[in-house]
């Protein structure tokens, strides 16, 4: 029997109803196999981190406890953006659905598919202030704890959603 590891996964969309779309893809997760959803943060919206003609974003960060190995994970949360309609366009662009896995317990890797922890997780407020709201005292590998990167980053565009 495999043991199942916590896995964090950021979700953020900012077409076609957002709030819809990432509460969608929330219950969505629970569904994958091997995998149940154990948390999610509130949702968050936030000015656009590329392009800034488009809509702003709602993120979140979903807790799974799972026992898929990482790169089976990301193929299920891969599923799930094609299912919701992800088209993929210009780098930073406007989405449907965009799934990142943050984390997968502690593990590093630097796989052709897959890096974990996720680049750029420990810069990015709309990624990290919903973290911390799930586990702040979880550490990065690499980075240090959450609530310390949150001091880090400037979270003046991020508001928070009421649920």
């Amino acid at each position: 029997m495999t043991r199942a590891v916590t896995a964090y996964v950021g979700l953020g969309s900012n077409l076609d109803d957002p709030e819809r779309q990432v509460r969608a893809a929330l219950a969505a997760l629970d569904r994958l196999p091997g995998t149940s959803l154990t948390a999610a943060s509130s949702l968050y919206r936030n000015p656009p981190m590329g392009p800034q003609d488009q809509p702003d974003y709602v993120n979140a960060v979903a807790r799974l406890s799972t026992v898929l190995e990482p790169v089976a994970l990301l193929d299920g949360l891969l599923g799930i953006e094609q299912r919701q309609g992800r088209r993929r366009g210009r780098r930073w662009g406007e989405r449907i659905l965009d799934l990142d896995l943050l984390l997968w317990g502690e593990r590093e890797m630097a796989h052709e598919r897959l890096t974990l922890p996720h680049p750029g997780l420990h810069e990015r407020a709309f990624v990290l202030y919903p973290l911390a709201e799930l586990s702040p005292a979880l550490r990065v590998p690499g980075h240090g704890p959450v609530a310390v990167l949150c001091t880090r980053v400037d979270g003046s565009g991020l508001r928070r959603l009421p649920d």
